[in-house]
């Protein structure tokens, strides 16, 4: 479940909740006002209603010639009429919706407009013209008229989404598009149009159709402008037949989603013949998580998982009866499995890594400086103090920070409820986060917004929590603001642009590391029920509900992800996604379109070293040899959307190469495999303890708290001042 889940965060009061108020201060039961605005006379509103109904369709198969013929507002039916700004015609309508009593009446006045639409022709009937997440089906066209405004025609399966395609139109067909762009979901709140428990859908849908309006109007705007369309991410479109890739580095992805037969048999049968136990992380390249993935199904100890299971993934194998352990990661992942085993008694099982070389993490390398520890010299001196440390760090690093302050780990999906239920079990803490400075903004902005909810709304995301008590806290939050993740740093301004440009009616996922730009993108997403931010795990299971969501409707459809977070995500997404098509397939003759987008240049490549994987077919490009099917970073080094892409060079070190090698020299008599094995810390910290003892405090904290939902004991006896005389 992402940090969020039970968050319709709302950025005003003019929100979902108050979309379905009922408002005993109208008149009840007033005649219909959607296509009669101020200026038509009353003694001409008969006869104008009467000139609506006798349209008739186009001919099958094409648009009208003449948009206002087909137009759903007075002042393109009414041609004598003069034309009203959207604003005039929104409050008009407002108006009229107000003025009823009963939800069952505003119901029926939707239905009335919605037949009052004309049928949308079948040429425009396309996928292409579909409204993404709309629970009913839902197509818009648009066109711009010789005056360079607007005209929309829209349609849906659902004579209530229907009548919702009506009201839009009304408002926004035969605007300038400077109007149509400026208006938001919010102006649309006060309509109170709906029945009660249909809240989210409804919300969904007017936000979901105003967005597909407003991005064909940008389309056609920069189309008259003689504009250069932004290029396309890549993408992998996924169905029951097979995978489609659009770009090369698609492509590079895709290469592997079909795995070399004799790697996984070779793979395989060396895992099982020296009961060796694979953890790796999403991140992987997609060669290994191909192989990984494929080997799953004849060898149950490979496990691929974000970095918080993974050492619980490897005990469980241990306990199972494997012998070794080799972790596909980086440092502080290997590091984490060797001491959670040693904590639960597995000593003599052997861990290994996949490089002889040192496998950073730009993250975890910013919380290991004398810069981060001044951050928490600071904490020491602020009591009582708390320091949440993010998961992906160094055990050394989680325990010199617990010395310092009394310190607790956290993942990207839960980070949220540990800050919240610390400052409500500990009164006047002060909460130092660290180190990812992307996600402890994220975490003050959504706390932000939080401030604009209700009592009972924030009650709802945690109980001992209200408006004032989230105000009082913010002072009180701190985050270092000097470390990233090179990966997620590439979601910044450039490709928040071109996503708001071609993807703002895509579904949007995002890590909690993204920079703001993104937060509020997904977040804006996610309130509408068209994205999720949260963990990989999170991002995972939210398109598989979507996917599970579009068979369950039975009707055919194209659903469209922008995955925000490292492109190794890919493989799992891809293996789940197959999983649900196929077991749908058999019963269903539904077909059902899954397109995953990378917000990265499309020509994106990976410069690698010769010896990652001897067997694959490489090219020279001056000093440097490069994989053409191993997408990666340019210049082995950051992201950026010009050369480079969503893919952490620290994670590709892990190639199968490297796996096989590791596996074929296992046990390790001759000790060839000396400088791949994860050693225990020999060092002590300041206060003469051990680094994996103090180290796996931090973890065993948040797992207390995972499991009660409250801090331990013992944290908080730390946390309020006797902590540093007895640890």
């Amino acid at each position: 479940m992402d940090f969020s889940s039970s968050m319709a965060i709302k950025p005003s009061s003019s929100t979902c909740s108050s979309l379905f108020a009922i408002s005993r201060a109208q008149n009840s039961s007033p005649k219909p006002l959607l296509f009669n605005f101020h200026g038509i006379p009353r003694n001409h509103q008969s006869s104008f209603f009467k000139s609506l109904k006798c349209i008739q369709s186009p001919p099958p198969g094409s648009l009208p010639s003449n948009p206002s013929s087909f137009s759903c507002s007075a002042v393109t039916l009414s041609p004598t009429q003069t034309s009203y700004l959207p604003p005039r015609k929104l409050s008009t309508l407002v108006a009229e919706f107000q003025s009823l009593l009963e939800p069952l009446d505003r119901v029926k006045r939707l239905l009335h407009y919605a037949s009052l639409l004309p049928p949308l022709p079948a040429s425009s009937r396309t996928d292409s013209n579909r409204v993404m997440g709309c629970t009913a089906r839902v197509w818009l066209d648009a066109q711009m008229d010789s005056e360079g405004n607007i005209r929309f025609w829209a349609d849906s399966d659902s004579e209530i989404t229907k009548g919702f395609c009506a009201c839009l139109v009304s408002v926004l067909d035969g605007a300038g598009p400077e109007e149509v762009l400026q208006l938001k979901t919010e102006d649309l709140a006060a309509l109170n149009v709906g029945l009660p428990g249909g809240e989210r859908s409804r919300v969904n849908t007017w936000h979901n159709v105003l967005v597909s309006m407003q991005k064909r109007t940008r389309a056609l705007v920069a189309q008259k402008e003689g504009k250069t369309p932004f290029e396309p991410f890549p993408s992998l479109v996924i169905t029951t037949e097979g995978i489609q890739p659009k770009g090369t580095y698609a492509e590079a992805q895709a290469r592997y989603l079909s795995p070399d037969k004799l790697k996984v048999k070779e793979l395989v049968h060396v895992l099982k013949e020296k009961q060796i136990g694979v953890v790796a992380h999403f991140y992987m390249d997609p060669e290994v998580q191909g192989i990984l993935t494929e080997a799953q199904k004849e060898w149950p100890h490979i496990h691929i998982s974000d970095s918080l299971v993974m050492a619980d993934s490897a005990v469980k194998m241990v306990k199972s009866g494997c012998k070794f352990i080799t972790v596909l990661g980086v440092d502080f992942m290997s590091e984490n499995v060797r001491a959670i085993l040693d904590k639960a008694g597995f000593g003599e099982v052997g861990v290994y890594r996949m490089s002889n070389e040192r496998i950073g993490c730009s993250l975890a390398d910013a919380a290991a400086t004398p810069d981060y520890m001044d951050y928490l010299e600071s904490a020491s001196n602020s009591l009582p103090s708390l320091h949440v440390v993010y998961i992906n760090t160094s055990l050394e690093t989680k325990a010199y920070s617990h010395e310092l302050v009394p310190t607790i780990t956290c993942t990207s999906s839960n980070v949220v409820p540990t800050i919240l239920q610390a400052f409500a079990q500990v009164p006047d803490l002060n909460i130092w986060y660290g180190p990812d400075s992307y996600m402890g903004a994220n975490i003050k902005e959504l706390f932000q917004q939080m401030t604009l909810m209700s009592d009972e709304e924030i009650a709802e995301i945690h109980p001992k929590h209200n408006r004032d008590s989230i105000k009082s806290l913010l002072p009180r939050l701190h985050y270092y603001e000097n470390g990233t993740c090179i990966v997620h740093h590439l979601f910044g301004h450039e490709v928040v642009e071109r996503i708001n440009e071609m993807y703002c009616d895509a579904f949007l996922t995002a890590h909690f590391e993204v920079p703001g730009e993104m937060f509020s993108l997904a977040m804006e997403a996610k309130r509408r029920g068209m994205g999720v931010v949260g963990s990989t795990q999170n991002i995972l299971d939210f398109i598989k509900q979507r996917v599970q969501e579009a068979l369950d409707r039975n009707v055919d459809d194209h659903l469209q992800f922008v995955l925000g977070t490292e492109s190794g995500m890919v493989t799992s997404i891809v293996a789940a996604v197959r999983s649900l098509l196929e077991s749908s397939n058999s019963t269903s003759s539904t077909k059902i379109n899954v397109e995953i987008v990378f917000p990265v240049s499309s020509d994106s490549m990976t410069k690698t070293s010769t010896r990652a994987s001897p067997a694959l077919k490489s090219v020279k490009a001056g000093d440097d040899i490069i994989l053409p099917v191993v997408p990666g970073v340019a210049s082995g080094e950051g992201c950026s959307i010009h050369g480079g892409c969503a893919s952490c060079p620290y994670m590709k070190m892990n190639s199968l190469g490297s796996l096989l090698n590791v596996c074929h020299h296992l046990p390790d008599e001759r000790n060839n495999l000396k400088a791949y094995e994860t050693e225990r810390f020999k060092s002590q910290t300041p206060q003469g303890k051990s680094i994996a003892d103090v180290g796996c405090q931090p973890i065993l904290h948040m797992r207390h708290f995972q499991a009660k939902k409250e801090l331990s004991e013992e944290l908080v006896y730390q946390v309020l001042g006797s902590h540093g005389n007895g640890k």
